[in-house]
């Protein structure tokens, strides 16, 4: 079942623009398949689903080019934006909110965009503020420890 899920779930996002999880499962649904918010999240993480840009500023699911050179070299220009902007990084209920440099913080929004982090609800840059709005209060710490993971390599 779990293969024939996934492997529905690879034509659906191939076929629809799918911006939520939400939106995924109701399609999955419609197509008979009887799954949970769990289920789905654990084969999103499986099948190593992305955001990806789509029209009209929105994201949608997307299954990412094989692992590249430019790929890695993106991914690795994020990391060293996020490592060289922030100053430090703190938490509240469901708010991550990052000090950088003054005039990083837009920078530093972007990199983070571009993580594609589906816990994220967005973000918003000052100057030298970033707010991020997540999508629960338990999702926090967890995105806390990754940003200080990331501004604590050496």
């Amino acid at each position: 079942m779990k293969h024939k899920r996934q492997k529905k779930i690879i034509e659906i996002i191939a076929s629809y623009d799918i911006e939520t999880q939400d939106a995924l499962i109701d399609k999955l649904r419609s197509c008979g398949f009887d799954v949970t918010q769990a289920t789905v999240s654990r084969d999103i993480k499986e099948l190593g689903l992305i955001k990806a840009a789509a029209k009209d500023n929105k994201y949608r699911y997307a299954i990412p080019s094989l692992p590249t050179q430019e790929n890695n070299r993106i991914s690795i220009k994020y990391r060293n934006i996020i490592r060289e902007a922030i100053v430090r990084v703190d938490y509240a209920e469901n708010i991550v909110v990052i000090k950088t440099y003054a005039g990083m913080a837009q920078a530093a929004a972007a990199a983070i965009d571009g993580f594609g982090w589906d816990d994220i609800v967005g973000c918003i840059a000052g100057d030298d503020t970033i707010l991020i709005i997540l999508r629960s209060a338990d999702k926090s710490k967890e995105i806390y420890r990754r940003f200080q993971d990331t501004i604590n390599l050496n």
